[in-house]
């Protein structure tokens, strides 16, 4: 059962010489609470609802009494009793109808003595109980009363009407609730002054100095408001309206939107073909049968539920009891468990139930409920047109208390939910029919149809953009400027002017031409930022995917609230995707920080599925900057269904970012073009690495895998291995492979321990030898990257100082057959050498035609200004420093070591006296550029004054923006010193050639010039130590 306490306020406290606040502390048995402070004052409001659970038995509850006690806080001394009062619940219980009508009553001091002392007045307080849950009854008699003091007669009419309409809407249903506020709305109106003995004789027993100061003055005891309840009023419930009633009354009144998941996370998202007040239902009628079954299913015994009944909080709600037995598992016995179910909404498409489950006989049990949040949305369209609906579970635990045992709480919950909506999804399929992905109407076209039609034309984003107050106060004023000087004729100079020279003659002339500058500054600005944005485009944009198998196109739409930078208020961002290698890029968006792009990316086919989607937005300053990262996000496709992927909006990690709460707009697409060949394909290439035969699974493993670890159904079991997990005590389970993770599973005695982790999250393997610790046998020690994986921290060995959780796999049956296939995935997950060849082959035939264009244009470079970047003088002898250029061990390692990727060169040619050619091909590294451009460079070589050489290098960028607009030409004259032989001086030059203009071209030289500056600098130093060093060898 559960007492219902509503403290409204008190009256005629003891004055207090200090600003101390008043405060009411409520005891029933165990359980303790209290309102919150109110004052400084004599007459404190609380209007505050509390709600005790106590024993369901009769014959223990009446045994308890409700201490209500006022106290006075003070912020350095403590607390102060100012009265107190007790209140047997068996009362209640005697009267038979189970509600005390709001009452005053005396508080007592601390120490009372009747038969030696006066009484000392402390104040009086006003309260209201309700007793609900006993099983003779079926109604809930309990309301809340919003207002300060309920003997105002000036708010009597308002609450009327009110009572009123709220039985209207409820179209003929009798509400216990409102017809008590009637009839008591009714009695305060004939009478402030009420009859108390009905209240006096329930509450004779509270205590014997309670009866004496009672019959010596019975106006310590008041009745602010009686109650008058008709026995068939409480016996007429809910049986008078049906569930169908009920939904039409709350979708009258319902104005409430969707609440939001609940902490602990989703339990269950799925999409079933049904509509959703079916659903609805389905899930919570009264007559639903699959309540029930699922319960006989799950071994639940002693299965009730309570009818609908509306209860009155804050606003009316409607709510029902569940009470049942959870079957025993292997470590916990059986235990009594009730649910309290309340919808917080019902409009006719959507609905909101909440779910509090308690369990007082578990361990701990009287700190914690827990809440499920049911869903039920409209679903997306069907290709068959058909309705569905969206059901998303989701969870928290509500702690009454503290405890030190928060965290094991929440774990056990968490993995017994898990456990329990799977089996509940599998049977609400047996019943109703969830929806597939195929059947969703969630493709591409439909999708990316709206980002692929035309755009607004320029002459309309030009009206849009520039009809505004300042662009039309400029042109204005320009225009009254140009006509006055047209219509004025030249007058007589004054002052310090002179033929061709006329200054403003006033002051208001100059404040008026300084207004003027400003707003056509301003207006050129304008002008010039809607100019760059019109012209930039993204250099991914619009480029079709090639080949067969994984293909993933993403659709940039737009972004919100993104930080802006410090130094102009503002961003220029861009989007920069990464998958398997493989990078792509956004356009340039300039001034805004509520970008919209509406961009389409596709990635080449892939022979094994993505694990993860990189996302980081940055703000653009030159093509080799360090770009300032606005933000980032990590998409896991492990970890998201294809329908939440389809349409989703990305929060943004990072400091700036989550200070704004910056978000991405969406939408991601990942197909198989090749079916069940894509898997034949991969297996058929990994055989070749782990030198064995692989085989497609059954689907029933393949699902049964998936289930294990919640994985998408696109995930497939490669091999799995009988092995011992070691932790402090070694435990005994299976390990999964698969093209993107490794799992363990292992149940001891209905134990459950499962986790995984990506192969990308992998940064070494290492091969422990036999020894006592490992029982005799070779094992696997499997170190992940820094703070990766932190969603298996409970299965690893240890964790180092760098933050690297460490895994240790032995007691393989066959070690050599685990190990080469653990090895053999990890290779080809973090080295994919057939996707390089790939994209090499591709880029063959435009690098050829690239290099031809740069070879005829190097020798047309002399009207190319150039600037000095520096100048080295290196202790090593010219012909050793010339190594640098000859294509040998030498020159592969240091330009590897300054972030050239694919490093590959040409021998020299000679193409005229004493000038020799060669081309070199290579890509920069994330650190040289964001976007991982690739360099074609064509050099020549040729002498200079019989003492030295000169180096000019032309180098074309590709796949960076505006990479089409300019070439690069350095030139290193290379002599030695005529002082000294040993040592050679280089100096070095650098310019920009402009094939096009560009408004970026200031921005842009900058930065090429101070980063390929620092880079030749870097070579040229890191060829001075490797020589040096292999001299002193």
């Amino acid at each position: 059962m559960r007492l219902y306490v509503y403290v409204l306020e008190a009256r005629g406290l003891s004055p207090s010489k200090s600003s101390a606040a008043a405060y009411v502390k409520l005891k029933v048995g165990k359980h303790k609470s209290r309102t919150r402070a109110v004052g400084p004052t004599a007459d404190p409001v609380w209007n505050e609802e509390f709600v005790f659970r106590i024993a369901d038995d009769e014959a223990e509850a009446v045994e308890l009494d409700l201490d209500v006690g006022v106290f006075r806080h003070f912020d350095a001394a403590g607390r102060e009793l100012l009265g107190r009062v007790r209140l047997p619940i068996a009362n209640l219980l005697d009267q038979g109808k189970r509600s005390l009508p709001p009452t005053w009553f005396s508080l007592q001091p601390k120490h009372h003595h009747a038969s030696k002392f006066k009484t000392r007045e402390c104040g009086k307080i006003l309260l209201t109980m309700s007793l609900y849950g006993r099983s003779s009854d079926v109604s809930v008699i309990h309301s809340s009363f919003p207002c300060p003091s309920l003997c105002d007669r000036s708010n009597l009419g308002q609450e009327e009407r009110a009572a009123t309409e709220s039985m209207d809407i409820a179209k003929g249903a009798n509400y216990v609730t409102e017809t008590c506020m009637n009839e008591s709305m009714s009695a305060v109106s004939q009478s402030e002054s009420l009859n108390s003995s009905d209240v006096e004789t329930g509450f004779r027993e509270i205590n014997e100095e309670n009866r004496s100061s009672v019959s010596r003055n019975r106006d310590l005891l008041e009745v602010s408001d009686s109650v008058k309840i008709d026995k068939d009023n409480i016996n007429a419930n809910l049986s008078s309206f049906t569930f169908e009633d009920a939904m039409e009354t709350l979708q009258l009144r319902d104005d409430n939107n969707m609440p939001d998941n609940l902490q602990g996370g989703v339990l269950l998202e799925k999409t079933y073909i049904i509509e959703p007040k079916d659903l609805n239902s389905f899930l919570f009628h009264p007559n639903s049968q699959f309540a029930r079954d699922h319960a006989t299913l799950q071994g639940t015994t002693d299965y009730q539920e309570k009818p609908w009944e509306w209860k009155r909080k804050n606003s009316q709600c409607l709510t029902r009891i569940v009470s049942y037995t959870k079957a025993p598992s292997k470590l916990v016995k059986s235990v009594k468990a009730t649910e309290e179910q309340t919808y917080l909404k019902a409009d006719g498409k959507n609905f909101a139930v909440l779910i509090r489950v308690s369990m007082p006989e578990v361990p701990f049990g009287y700190c914690f409920e827990v809440v499920l949040l049911y869903k039920i949305m409209p679903g997306p369209e069907l290709l068959s047109d058909e309705e569905c609906s969206q059901l998303v579970i989701s969870w928290n635990v509500d702690f009454h208390q503290r405890t030190v045992m928060k965290s094991m709480i929440e774990g056990g919950v968490q993995k017994g939910l898990k456990e329990n909506f799977d089996s509940f999804a599998d049977s609400i399929c047996q019943y109703v029919k969830s929806a597939s992905s195929s059947e969703l109407l969630l493709d591409k076209e439909q999708l990316l149809a709206p980002l692929q039609q035309e755009h607004q034309t320029d002459w309309g984003l030009a009206i849009k953009y520039f009809c505004n107050f300042t662009v039309v106060s400029t042109a204005i004023m320009g225009l009254y400027v140009l006509l006055h000087i047209f219509f004025s004729r030249p007058g007589m100079k004054q002052g310090l002017e002179f033929n061709g020279l006329d200054l403003p003659d006033s002051f208001g002339e100059l404040i008026i031409s300084g207004i003027l500058f400003l707003q056509v500054e301003h207006v050129l600005s304008m002008v010039s930022h809607f100019v760059l944005a019109r012209l930039q485009r993204g250099s991914d944009h619009g480029i079709k995917a090639q080949g067969d198998g994984w293909l993933l196109t993403v659709a940039l739409v737009e972004g919100t609230n993104l930080p802006s930078v410090v130094s102009s208020g503002s961003a220029d961002p861009y989007v920069v995707f990464s998958c398997n290698g493989i990078t792509k890029t956004s356009s340039v968006q300039l001034q805004t920080l509520d970008p919209q792009w509406n961009e389409i990316m596709e990635f080449d086919a892939m022979q094994e599925p993505p694990s993860v989607l990189d996302v980081e937005v940055f703000n653009f300053d030159g093509p080799f900057d360090l770009a300032v990262s606005l933000g980032h996000a990590e998409i896991n496709f492990l970890k998201h269904t294809s329908s939440e992927l389809a349409d989703r909006w990305v929060p943004l990690e990072g400091k700036m970012a989550q200070e704004s709460n910056s978000q991405l707009h969406l939408r991601i697409f990942l197909d198989n073009t090749k079916g069940s060949e894509t898997i034949r394909d991969y297996l058929s290439k990994m055989e070749k690495e782990v030198g064995k035969k692989l085989t497609i699974r059954s689907p029933h493993k393949n699902s049964t895998f998936q289930k294990l670890f919640g994985l998408p159904p696109e995930e497939f079991l490669v091999s799995d291995y009988s092995c011992s997990l070691k932790r402090k005590l070694p435990l005994q389970g299976r390990l999964f492979l698969s093209a993107r993770i490794i799992g363990f599973y292992a149940n001891l005695f209905g134990h459950k321990t499962n986790f995984f982790f990506l192969w990308e999250d992998v940064d070494d393997i290492q091969v422990i030898p036999p020894s006592l610790a490992t029982v005799g046998s070779p094992a696997l020690q499997i170190i992940l990257k820094s703070s990766r994986g932190l969603d298996a921290k409970h299965g690893a060995k240890s964790q180092d100082e760098e933050g690297r959780l460490k895994f240790q796999f032995q007691s393989f049956v066959s070690f050599n057959s685990a190990s080469r296939t653990i090895m053999a995935l990890w290779r080809t997950k973090t080295m994919p050498l057939e996707q390089r060849a790939k994209l090499e082959e591709d880029q063959q035939e435009d690098g050829k035609h690239v290099q031809i264009e740069d070879t005829e244009s190097i020798l047309n470079m002399e009207d190319t200004v150039l600037s000095k970047a520096y100048i080295l003088e290196l202790p090593i002898k010219i012909n050793l420093l010339m190594e640098l250029f000859e294509g040998g061990h030498l020159e592969m390692k240091i330009m590897t070591k300054v972030g050239c990727l694919d490093y590959s060169v040409t021998p020299w040619e000679s193409v005229d006296a004493n000038v020799h050619e060669r081309h070199v091909r290579y890509k920069f590294n994330r650190y040289m550029s964001i976007f991982g451009s690739e360099v074609v460079s064509t050099q020549l070589k040729s002498t200079l004054d019989d003492n030295g050489w000169m180096i000019d290098d032309v180098m074309t960028l590709h796949n960076v923006p505006f990479g089409d607009y300019f070439r690069v030409h350095m030139r290193y004259d290379i002599q030695t010193l005529s002082s000294d032989a040993t040592t050679t001086r280089c100096d070095a030059f650098v310019g920009i050639e402009w094939l096009k203009s560009s408004k970026f071209q200031k921005r842009i030289t900058r930065n090429i010039c101070d980063k390929l500056t620092h880079r030749s600098k870097e070579i040229f130093e890191l060829a001075e130590r490797e020589i040096l060093s292999l001299e002193s060898h």
